[in-house]
């Protein structure tokens, strides 16, 4: 069935698993999958206290500063869209360790030392190589895994994605203290040649031979018109960017806002940054326990304007000038804690309509994952870098997402709730 002639309701086709393939993924596996998606987000956040020294010390502003981490989501987006298609031909394996060799050779570049314009190259690299590896890992669970499986493999790649913002920014802040923030990246090369010793030695083959795609630019530009004409894919594919756009204003945002205006230290504000990333991992647990008795785009119908709600309270509050530091860090908190409800039920959901270009599908929800984000994070250095605009910012992406729910998929709509159960 074309995507033009999907139902408005459809289960998701089954998958096709491989020999030995349990019905849900050993913890092991979820383990190894999550520290292949992970990668990127280390080399966000173990970065991310450092954003005020690295603008002080090649002599920038905030918002210039912050185009770094736009960057390296531009790198991610491209990466994606070219690593996709080939991992379609080629299969999984191959990608994850030529990316992870990029994001290395990349990481270790930075302690050369160089002007913002080569650290914007080298952050636009390391993009690339973190695309490779994630954009394999999300693809391989769709090989093996479909719907409610899907969704709660995805919510526990979250578990292991979330110790990210547990550690990584103290971590970060540590390092840089000690030996500077350029040594940062050392650690980070590190941790990409973990993921390739480890991809090289324990991760199987998810996409056999005999379910590849052959050809070469044109079979991947085929796969993309495909989904390009899917509108109700491209809606669901949207849906994470715009959620992760309010998540990276946070993050791109949160050390200019927390330390230069509320005053908040370097160890408290990893401290803080530390519990916001407790409070996602538990979420993500409830909703990889929830995808199992409700469709996953209900979830999405009730968490997005709960979160919508949350932010417009911070944004009051930043506005008003009342409740102190805690009353703006408290909503904040709870309004991050919501970011693991929609990305993972929109991608199964979207991922689930075409199983057999799964590396293709990935790669574009990777890349509108990685461009919106990168779009929306500079603009709260450039509103000010104040409380106000970072609740703003979140906020207008929010509401982006939710009218890309209301008027692109079928979750308002009677029935609607069922999409994307097997």
């Amino acid at each position: 069935m074309t995507p033009d002639a999907a139902p408005a309701v459809a289960a998701p086709a089954p998958v096709r698993r491989g020999p030995g393939a349990a019905p849900r993924p050993r913890p092991a596996l979820v383990g190894l999958l999550g520290a292949m998606a992970a990668v990127f987000a280390i080399t966000v956040d173990m970065y991310l206290p450092s954003l005020p020294q690295v603008a002080d010390e090649m002599g920038v502003n905030a918002a210039t500063a912050q185009l770094t981490i736009s960057f390296m989501m531009v790198g991610a987006a491209f990466g994606q869209l070219v690593v996709g298609p080939w991992s379609d031909r080629v299969g999984r394996r191959l990608p994850v360790l030529v990316g992870a060799a990029i994001h290395v050779v990349a990481c270790l570049a930075v302690l050369l030392g160089s002007g913002i314009a080569v650290f914007l190259g080298l952050r636009l690299m390391q993009g690339v190589g973190a695309a490779a590896i994630g954009v394999c890992a999300h693809a391989f669970i769709r090989d093996r895994y479909n719907g409610p499986v899907a969704a709660a493999t995805l919510s526990r790649l979250m578990l292991v994605i979330g110790v990210a913002p547990l550690f990584a920014p103290t971590a970060g802040e540590f390092i840089a203290h000690l030996w500077g923030w350029r040594a940062v990246f050392a650690v980070l090369a590190v941790c990409g040649l973990g993921v390739m010793v480890a991809v090289w030695r324990y991760l199987p083959e998810s996409h056999p031979r005999e379910r590849r795609t052959t050809g070469g630019v044109a079979v991947a530009l085929r796969s993309y018109r495909v989904l390009a004409a899917d509108r109700r894919f491209l809606a669901f594919a949207v849906l994470p960017g715009l959620v992760t756009g309010a998540l990276i204003a946070y993050v791109s945002g949160s050390p200019f806002v927390l330390q230069g205006q509320f005053g908040l230290s370097g160890g408290q504000f990893s401290l803080f940054f530390a519990a916001a990333g407790v409070l996602m991992v538990g979420m993500a647990q409830i909703n990889a326990h929830l995808v199992h008795r409700y469709s996953p785009i209900r979830i999405i119908r009730v968490a997005l304007p709960v979160q919508i709600a949350v932010v417009v309270v911070m944004l009051a509050i930043a506005i008003a000038g009342v409740g102190g530091v805690a009353g703006f860090l408290i909503p904040l908190a709870v309004a991050v804690s919501f970011q693991n409800f929609v990305p993972p039920n929109a991608t199964a959901i979207a991922l689930g309509r075409h199983g057999e270009r799964a590396g293709a599908a990935a790669a574009v929800c990777g890349a509108l994952g990685a461009l919106l984000p990168a779009a929306i994070s500079p603009l709260v250095g450039v509103f000010g870098g104040t409380a106000v605009a970072m609740a703003a910012v979140m906020l207008a992406s929010l509401l982006a997402a939710l009218a890309v729910t209301a008027f692109g998929t079928p979750a308002f709509r009677r029935g609607g709730y069922e999409a994307g159960r097997d």
